[in-house]
This record gives C-alpha cells, structure tokens and sequence, in this order.
C-alpha cells in the first residue's frame, strides 16, 4: 500500500492542464449558441488565463497573506484574487470578442475565488495557531 501524496497530483503541469481543459470546456459551452469559432476562441482565451491564474494563483495568496495581520490576512488575499481574475478575465474576453462575457467567466470566478478564499483561510488558520 502506497502512503503520501501521489506525484501526480502534485504536478503544475497536470493543474494548469486541467485548468485548461475544464474552465476552456466551460467557456464553449457558455458560447454554444453563437458561430463555433467564437465559442471556441472563447475557449482557448479561457483555457490560457485559466491556466495562468492556477499557476499563479497559490504564490499571489501566500504572498499576500504574509503582508496581512490579523483579519486581513484571512479576506485581502482572496479579494485581491477575485479583483484580478477578474480584471483579466473581461479585458481578455472583450479584446478577443467572446460572445458571452459574464456566462464565460461565472464558473472559472466561482472556482478561483472558493480556492483562494479557502486557501486563505488555512494559512490564517495557521498563523492564529502559532501566536
């Protein structure tokens, strides 16, 4: 019997692919009823920011939480999440023409922000623990 983490499941490659794939799959989804080339560059706008934002995502909460005391600690890092996520998702989505903005990003905002926001909470969790 194997104990610890699987090494896959600690691969950045296979989250930023899964990101991809997933929120990317959502986003033609969300744009099926419009020219399939539009929900289909619609997807791979949002597979690449997808991709990039779980990427970056765990360092920017670590980051920002380190400069956090108390209860900002535990709500800026997610905030400042959502507020960038979000920023790259809409001019993304405008500048490469997506026909249904908010449809595209609803999912990927709902998914990033619970992960932050969780994250959030374990690593201020932790710091209140070791005062």
């Amino acid at each position: 019997m194997r104990t610890g983490d699987p090494t896959i499941a600690k691969s950045g490659f296979l989250h930023v692919l899964a990101a991809f794939v997933l929120m990317g799959g959502w986003a033609v989804f969300a744009n099926r009823a419009h020219p399939m080339s539009a929900a289909l560059v619609a997807g791979g706008v949002q597979g690449a920011v997808s991709g990039l934002i779980t990427f970056g995502l765990k360092r920017l909460i670590e980051r920002i939480s380190r400069q956090f005391s108390g209860l900002g600690g535990l709500v800026v890092p997610p905030l400042a999440a959502f507020a960038l996520s979000t920023t790259l998702l809409i001019l993304l989505h405008t500048a490469s023409g997506t026909p249904e903005i908010a449809r595209t990003i609803v999912v990927p905002l709902g998914v990033s922000t619970s992960y932050a926001a969780l994250y959030s909470w374990w690593l201020w969790n932790g710091k209140a623990r070791t005062r």
